[in-house]
């Protein structure tokens, strides 16, 4: 038996202490340490509650997801407690709520489910009602917690209070509101959408003849808006209105404008910009015109002001016909070429009362429907943390270059003085040339870079009638003469490092200064949930590059690249959302993604290659599986349920339509390893890729009871399976086609291969990672050691194949490697950010792009070894696999999921290892100790000794519920 510091220090005698006063001692701690069990050790606090993800939001769904986690009250070090039962109340006012009255909902005692997230129940709610909830629950110590079992008594733990506002949900509750815009046409050719178009600017004056009690404004706009009430702008969104299929769906922001709405006259305005609804008619690689494919128009907006009194009345003010505008000094804004701005145009006080003016005309009321309107519920754009220049170089007169110090997507704010009329050009791309001017290729919009000659000799614009013969990213500045003026873009953003100036005046170059400038990164406002970091500087110089990568490429939705396409790629996203997923809270953003998906889905039930939908439908199933691949996702990770039910008839759709299309029981259409070195494409892989997809719409389907269904996708993939084994199987030696590296990975990973031939598979994988082999790269000669040539699926399997095979020590050095092909070859070669190809471009290729950032999910999956478990419910099974690779000597990991902070932290000692695990409440983990033998123990006692160990295999393999617990491990003669 173990005995602890505690109990020795309880039956020790202090000096001068009789026996009679040390037994009184113990009594006493004794009977508060009883006490304690009795509430305290066992109480756990219900904390982080959220509606539909948000922490009590103003504007959502009327009836939210409900959710919360439980953290243990005490430090008292309790193992393996779990939530057993809860108690949901939802009341019309904090009173009720204090005195245990749920008037609008009363769950009563609920058992636990697996399920992280309850639907809230109760009385009908309406736009603009105000709910206040809490939660209660009580605990048990067995994993099984479903009969609602009690070890205390029938007294919960009840949570602090949270409330959630009900935005509007359909076409009355906006009050009578409409669209509106500047009734200007849109242009009669195309040549004409480049002449300069003024960001409309929208104005409406109102009273308020009674005190204010709150204000709340609802508003989207197409594409773009900015939003101020008596000049003062409203929240810190950037870019909204988020992109969407704005024909199916337009995500609207909910504002608390209290304080700036006043008693008596007051103006609300707003300024329009273009965005994703208006984009210009550029044939992107000479060919695709965007605007064919999406839903377009004059900007517009839609507003509704809902303002609560003292005496409980209400007043509401909404866009309608009564609302002037007029042009303003942004006088061209696209989302690809940039921002034009004439500050001499501008008309101070614009935005508040009394500063009308003239030149304000009515404006056009548009006949658009309101059904599309839905609450936002995905982060939204926002500011991240400002980056300052590190340099400012002048490599021939008159230019100017920034350097910022690492690739990010954004605008700069540039402080700045010259004479009224000066023009700034600001152009931006990611390289600079070897003589330190600006390279801008990399980010010109759809390699639209020269014009095109034509058989007869003609020269015409490669980006269509208009267009400029090079679609680099370029902002414009007239200025005012003011002493100091500050420009900002508004309605676009730049993916760049570098930041080229022309246009200043000698004088004032000579002044010019990093202080002058700030770079703001926008990006979806994702709340970061892991750290990974090791003793191999490398490794996390590469996860620091591809989280900076992730962010880059969030801007709505999940990008290829933040400059020359910013397409939502389906590809991309299968390749990296188990990366995002450890780094980053993406319940929200990628609930929004699934639905992008199904919006996209085309009339027979297609799904395409990028959504929102630009046109583009050839990569087939690899881009088309991100949905219902997200959709296990977060079901796994965030136990979002009903996401399964709502989407699984889409999902099902698009499977049926893919086993339509086989032919000879193969896959044959559709892109393959993209980016791989090798040869990539084919049946081979998209046969996998959709015997993948079939099974994991079959798990679905299971979830929601359906299985008939499971069983028609189970069938499906087995037949599949059977002619790809047929087709491309070496079954003696395990090769798959060619051998590459791509082919035996993917056969692996997509789950292809006959069990019987997947030792011989992976056998041949390893020889394909070992073996020499002659690659164009830039040092010449031939690649070996462990090495890759697999392009963005095989990459991410091959490492996952890998090390879940036992040899995590090729993966590691294919991690660690710093020659082509490797992550730490972009690195060598001044990379802040992914590139989209291995060899890096100067000209063709991205430099920033998420694609091959799955290292990030190897880290934390396998170096840490934190693993959502595949049948997890809300991340409420867990896996911690840890490697040790040879030659690194500690890690520390941490993931913190929608019931708590996981973590893995481990240190290697010569023949000696610490192992520390931290395991959330409600969570069960299985641990697997790494692979030799090893004599085990915790907290300095054997494994079948230790509370709350459950030995699975001595020595190897242990399940714990939740609690720290600190393991030695010995390597043994």
């Amino acid at each position: 038996m173990r005995v602890s510091v505690f109990q020795r220090a309880m039956f020790w005698r202090f000096p001068g202490e009789n026996r009679i006063d040390m037994i009184f001692r113990v009594l006493v701690i004794v009977v508060t340490c009883l006490a304690m069990v009795s509430s305290d050790v066992y109480a756990l606090t219900p904390v982080g509650l959220k509606a539909n993800g948000q922490t009590n939001p103003i504007g959502t769904s009327s009836a939210p997801l409900l959710s919360w986690r439980c953290e243990v009250a005490t430090d008292s070090g309790e193992r393996g407690l779990y939530q057993s039962a809860w108690r949901v109340l939802v009341a019309s006012s904090p009173e009720l709520l204090s005195e245990g009255t749920g008037d609008l909902w009363d769950s009563g005692k609920v058992p636990a489910s697996r399920l992280s997230q309850v639907r809230y129940s109760g009385e009908p709610l309406v736009a603009g009602q105000r709910c206040y909830w809490k939660v209660g629950c009580w605990v048990t110590k067995t994993p099984d917690a479903a009969n609602g079992a009690n070890t205390t008594d029938d007294t919960p733990t009840w949570s602090g209070v949270a409330s959630w506002e009900v935005a509007p949900v359909t076409p009355a509750d906006w009050k009578g509101a409409t669209w509106i815009d500047d009734g200007q046409p849109l242009p009669e050719n195309d040549a004409a959408f480049y002449d300069l178009d003024p960001a409309p600017r929208l104005r409406h004056e109102f009273v308020m003849s009674k005190p204010i009690a709150s204000a709340r404004l609802h508003i989207a706009g197409l594409g773009y808006y900015t939003a101020s009430v008596n000049g003062e702008r409203v929240g810190d969104h950037e870019l909204d209105s988020v992109w969407t299929e704005f024909g199916q769906r337009i995500l609207f922001s909910s504002f608390d404008v209290t304080e700036q709405v006043q008693r008596g006259e007051n103006c609300i305005a707003m300024e329009l910009g273009n965005g994703w609804f208006n984009p210009l008619p550029l044939r992107m690689w000479g060919h695709r015109n965007i605007r064919k494919s999406i839903e377009t128009g004059r900007p517009r907006a839609i507003a509704c002001l809902v303002v609560e009194h003292d005496d409980e009345t209400q007043s509401v003010i909404t866009t309608d016909g009564d609302w002037k505008w007029k042009p303003g000094p942004t006088v061209f804004n696209s989302v690809y070429l940039g921002e034009i701005r004439d500050a001499r145009l501008e008309q101070t006080g614009w935005d508040e009362v009394g500063s009308e003016g003239s030149g304000w005309k009515s404006v056009r009321v548009v006949d658009a429907p309101l059904e599309p309107l839905t609450p936002m519920v995905t982060p939204p754009i926002r500011a991240g943390k400002p980056i300052d220049p590190v340099a400012i170089t002048s490599p021939k007169p008159g230019v100017q270059i920034v350097d910022f110090g690492e690739n990010f997507t954004g605008v700069p704010e540039v402080s700045l003085h010259a004479p009224a009329g000066t023009e700034l050009r600001f152009r931006f791309g990611e390289l600079l040339y070897p003589d330190g001017t600006l390279n801008p290729m990399t980010s010109v919009c759809g390699q639209i870079k020269g014009n095109r000659k034509l058989a007869d000799g003609t020269v015409v614009p490669k980006g269509g009638p208009g267009a400029p013969e090079f679609a680099w990213q370029e902002d414009r500045y007239s200025c005012r003469g003011a002493e100091t003026e500050v420009f900002r873009p508004k309605f676009t953003f730049h993916g760049f490092r570098f930041m080229e100036v022309t246009g200043l005046p000698e004088s004032a170059a000579a002044g010019f200064s990093v202080d002058d400038i700030t770079g703001f990164p926008l990006r979806s406002d994702l709340q970061s949930t892991g750290e990974f970091a090791c003793s191999n500087e490398r490794l996390n110089e590469i996860q620091k590059t591809t989280r900076r990568t992730f962010l880059a490429n969030v801007v709505g939705v999940q990008s290829d690249c933040p400059h020359r396409e910013r397409f939502g790629y389906g590809g991309d996203i299968a390749a990296t959302s188990e990366a995002f997923l450890m780094n980053f809270d993406m319940s929200g953003f990628y609930a929004k993604t699934v639905r992008d998906w199904a919006d996209a889905a085309r009339p027979d039930g297609n799904l395409t290659d990028t959504a929102p939908f630009v046109g583009i439908n050839y990569c087939g199933v690899g881009w088309a599986m991100a949905h219902p691949l997200l959709i296990e996702q977060l079901y796994r990770h965030y136990g979002d349920a009903s996401l399964v039910e709502e989407q699984l008839p889409v999902a099902m759709k698009w499977l049926e339509l893919e086993n339509a299309g086989r032919k000879n029981g193969l896959v044959v259409k559709g892109l393959g390893d993209h980016e791989a070195l090798t040869r990539s494409g084919g049946p081979v892989i998209t046969t996998a890729m959709f015997v993948d997809a079939a099974r994991r719409i079959a798990r679905l389907s299971r979830i929601v009871g359906r299985e008939d269904d499971a069983k028609r996708c189970d069938e499906m993939a087995d037949d599949a399976a059977h002619h790809w084994a047929d087709a491309y199987l070496d079954p003696e030696t395990g090769t798959v086609d060619d051998g590459s590296q791509t082919r035996q990975s993917l056969a692996l990973g997509f789950g292809v291969a006959p069990d019987a031939s997947r030792d011989r598979i992976f056998d041949r994988m390893v020889s394909a990672v070992e073996d020499p082999i002659e690659l164009k790269h830039p040092g010449g000669g031939k690649a070996s050691g462990a090495y890759l040539t697999t392009g963005i699926f095989g990459t991410r399997m091959l490492m996952e194949q890998l090390s879940a095979n036992g040899r995590s020590d090729l993966a590691y050095r294919i991690a660690s490697r710093n020659t082509f092909p490797s992550w730490g070859w972009m690195l060598e070669n001044d990379a802040t950010t992914l590139w989209e190809h291995w060899a890096g471009s100067d000209g063709t290729f991205s430099n920033n792009h998420p694609m091959f950032g799955s290292v990030s999910a190897w880290f934390f999956r396998w170096l840490g070894g934190i693993q959502v478990a595949p049948d997890a419910v809300g991340s409420d099974r867990i896996s911690i696999r840890p490697q040790f690779a040879s030659g690194l000597t500690w890690v520390r990991c941490s993931h913190k999921t929608v019931r708590g902070l996981i973590e893995s932290n481990w240190r290697v000692d010569g023949e000696s290892a610490e192992l520390e695990v931290r395991v959330p409440v409600d969570t069960t983990a299985e641990i697997e100790f790494p692979a030799g033998t090893l004599a085990v123990r915790e907290s300095g006692v054997s494994l079948e000794e230790s509370a709350g160990c459950d030995v699975l295999t001595p020595g190897r393999r242990v399940r714990v519920g939740s609690g720290v617990y600190q393991f030695q491990l010995e390597r043994t003669p």
